[in-house]
């Protein structure tokens, strides 16, 4: 890296800062003699340090505030710090405690990263894309803050969750930092809270009508290509309709995905692939309940049929396979209040409330959770499952961990050890009855981060639900025999980055394979991906102190 900040200056720059891990002929050409240390410490030392203070932090919120800090100051260690220990650091940057630092965001602030969009921008939007630094984004993760993990309505309080999403396209998949850039599009919020809150960050309004939100939306997407020509764009976090509706009017026209949508459908059908390995089924030969038919519900719908049909089924029979449930009851085809995409899961049936009677009439082998609603699947509705099958799966998948739908622990009691268990957030291992049960975690992030690895080595220029299957059998292949004798529906997660480069490779096969890669296709797509990962190393030697042409 060239620059020509010197002395103060570059301990400033979090890109080019490194602390105490200067060298002596760096600190002499940089100007910094007397103003660091004498010691040069290597990256691990520093490393020892942050762990160091990171345990004498009380909550992981505080862990948090931490470590946002120090990404302030010094980017190659922040990664370094994520990187050395996902397993450990994942559930801090991202859920569960995500959710806790959203909620208080606009008190726990102080700087910004990333951009801030306000709809009062109408017009200029082409002008404020302008204003960020780097010039090359390849991803922009988008909110407006509609409706964030089960939370509801945040408004710009939900503007944690780009960031956090960003960072674990890095964390996990090694997309390079600088390419990516976090974008709250400020639309207002219904919040009363936060709308009288002094210290909230967003427009004092509510929200717009949806024509009017969508005629913003086109405007940023039509700047986003002009300004940034190979950027994706991730939305991410919208409400429910909102969120279909606007994958709908970009998917066929933009490099776009809703990893709401898409990335939890892919996720789900990972978990779902293992779950019927474990049964010696298929997919196709599953029947699912939904408890919540929004957007990721439907999103997992969608994909789990698109599924069925790669293993020999029509779309029609796909769709047969699918029941859903939500605040009114079984979609059946007598509501009146179904929204387009909902409608081809209502099926022929006699209305009900009760989701236990559903699962007695419909007879499921798997009961999905995305209602957001903590403790929803009670006692009942395990020991009916139970009743009705050998090996019920159960996806509590709802987050933070409060909304998840029943813990591992209850699913494995209440099933008496037959349940194969995933949830949302991470739970530990459970001991019953001198087995130990490990539930997994299905997380988006084992899935949304390689796909954009795959897009950003590939230069892709359009994503397609094809991509997230491919990444969900890649996943799903990479649990060993053994873990999932113990439940086990995802690989662990200690092994985050090799996991997702080879989903990626995956991937990044499967956009060459569809010519919509906009780069020469490699020999080696592993090694391709290799390439493109980033690592979080200083850079070296007197080039920091070469002025940047």
């Amino acid at each position: 890296m060239t620059t020509s900040k010197r002395g103060i200056e570059v301990l400033q720059d979090p890109l080019l800062n490194k602390s105490t891990a200067f060298a002596e002929s760096e600190k002499e050409a940089l100007g910094l003699v007397g103003i660091v240390p004498d010691a040069t410490e290597t990256e691990d030392l520093q490393l020892q340090r942050v762990m160091l203070q990171l345990a004498a932090k009380p909550t992981d919120l505080e862990r948090y505030i931490y470590l946002i800090n120090l990404l302030d100051h010094n980017e190659t260690l922040f990664y370094r710090t994520i990187m050395s220990d996902p397993a450990r650091f994942l559930p801090i940057v991202y859920d569960p405690t995500i959710g806790e630092a959203c909620l208080k965001f606009g008190h726990i602030y102080r700087q910004p990263h990333g951009m801030y969009l306000s709809m009062a921008r109408r017009g200029k939007v082409k002008e404020v894309l302008k204003n960020w630094p780097q010039k090359d984004i390849r991803f922009i993760c988008v909110t407006d803050g509609g409706r964030i993990l089960g939370l509801g309505d945040l408004g710009a309080n939900g503007m944690g969750i780009p960031i956090g999403k960003l960072q674990l396209y890095t964390a996990c998949a090694g997309v390079p930092p600088q390419y990516l850039l976090p974008m709250y599009l400020d639309a207002g919020t219904n919040n009363e809270q936060y709308l009288h809150d002094p210290l909230y960050l967003g427009m004092r309004k509510t929200r717009p009508s949806t024509e009017d939100l969508y005629s913003f939306v086109d405007e940023f997407m039509q700047a986003v290509q002009e300004v940034f020509p190979k950027c994706c764009v991730h939305f991410e976090d919208w409400t429910g309709v909102d969120a279909v509706h606007l994958l709908q009017r970009f998917r066929d026209k933009y490099c776009v995905y809703n990893d709401d949508v898409q990335g939890t459908a892919g996720i789900v059908l990972a978990g779902m692939i293992n779950a019927a390995k474990i049964k010696g089924k298929k997919v196709s030969d599953e029947r699912y309940l939904f408890l919540g038919a929004g957007s990721a519900g439907i999103g997992l719908a969608d994909l789990l049929c698109s599924a069925m049909v790669q293993e020999g089924l029509t779309l029609q029979d796909g769709q047969g396979h699918v029941y859903m449930f939500d605040i009114n009851g079984l979609l059946e085809t007598t509501r009146p209040d179904l929204v387009d995409f909902q409608r081809p899961y209502a099926h022929k049936h006699a209305p009900t409330r009760d989701f236990v009677a559903a699962i007695e009439s419909i007879k499921p082998t798997a009961i999905i959770g995305v209602s957001t609603v903590g403790g929803t699947f009670t006692q009942r509705v395990i020991e009916a499952m139970s009743r009705i099958n050998e090996r019920p799966v159960v996806l509590a998948l709802s987050n933070p961990t409060e909304h998840a739908e029943c813990t591992p622990e209850q699913a494995y009691t209440w099933s008496n050890g037959k349940a194969i268990y995933a949830a949302g957030v991470q739970f530990p291992p459970v001991h019953f009855k001198g087995q130990t049960f490990l539930p997994g975690q299905a997380n988006n992030f084992y899935i949304f981060p390689a796909i954009g690895m795959a897009v950003f080595a590939t230069q892709a220029s359009r994503i397609t639900d094809e991509m997230f299957i491919e990444a969900a059998r890649a996943v799903a292949d990479q649990v060993s025999s053994d873990l999932l004798k113990q439940g086990l529906l995802y690989p662990l997660q200690s092994n985050i980055l090799e996991t997702e480069i080879q989903t990626a490779a995956r991937v990044a096969k499967l956009v060459f394979d569809s010519r919509l890669a906009r780069v020469e296709r490699p020999a080696d797509m592993v090694a391709f991906i290799r390439d493109h990962v980033y690592k979080p190393v200083y850079g070296k030697g007197p080039a920091l102190a070469t002025k940047a042409a």
